[in-house]
């Protein structure tokens, strides 16, 4: 889970329990990832903070976003 009273910043945070699970195959490559609804809401989040880690994860070649269709796990390698 986030901590709120962790020096790491809730995006980070939040980016890498979502990089643990593509890590771990809960996530699988060419499937999307949770919305950006359903993960404020899993963790408490705002809408901002998702952004921040979406963006976070795609800087880490981990996903790729789609226009008009979402963001997905990128293939390994």
């Amino acid at each position: 889970m986030l901590d709120p009273l962790s020096p790491v910043p809730m995006y980070v945070q939040l980016a890498d329990l979502i990089a643990k699970e593509i890590e771990e195959g809960k996530l699988l490559p060419r499937r999307p990832i949770p919305s950006e609804t359903q993960l404020r809401g899993e963790y408490g989040v705002g809408r901002g903070t998702v952004r921040q880690a979406v963006a976070l994860l795609r800087e880490r070649g981990l996903v790729f976003t789609v226009p008009q269709r979402g963001t997905y796990v990128a293939e390994k390698g």
